[in-house]
């Protein structure tokens, strides 16, 4: 647990359209929620990071950005911007994508996440979209 569960932080990494990306983020966050003492989400953090930025690196042409917040009352949320506004497919049944080679991203942040969603946004100009989750730590969890 944070020291200081209840003081919110927030950090931005702007990404290249590159699939290199996606293991930057990868340690960014793991950087992050370590030196805030939330080593017991990285492994699920790390896991939903890479689902979104992947798929904002994958499916669209332009710029990305990680973002994770640390919010009041133990969330974590985890996002990723990308410049195409149109919203992400629906997320199938985990089960029947179990053999897919692709297409499970939004499946796993689905069942990995507290919750999840999406939102049109705009950055420095450009319209895209905002896929996010949110993780809740354990203490959090069983005090809702």
């Amino acid at each position: 647990m944070p020291e200081n569960e209840s003081e919110p932080w927030e950090y931005s990494l702007r990404i290249p359209n590159d699939l290199r990306a996606v293991t930057v983020s990868r340690r960014t966050l793991r950087l992050i929620l370590t030196m805030h003492g939330l080593i017991g989400l990285v492994d699920v953090a790390e896991l939903l990071a890479a689902e979104l930025v992947s798929n904002a690196v994958r499916h669209t042409k332009g710029p990305a950005e990680l973002r994770v917040c640390w919010l009041p009352g133990g969330v974590l949320r985890i996002g990723a911007w990308d410049a195409d506004p149109e919203p992400p497919e629906p997320p199938g049944q985990l089960e029947r994508l179990a053999q897919a080679e692709e297409g499970r991203g939004l499946a796993l942040v689905r069942a990995c996440s507290s919750l999840w969603g999406w939102q049109p946004l705009t950055r420095g100009g450009r319209r895209g979209k905002y896929v996010w989750c949110e993780l809740t730590t354990p203490a959090s969890a069983s005090a809702a």
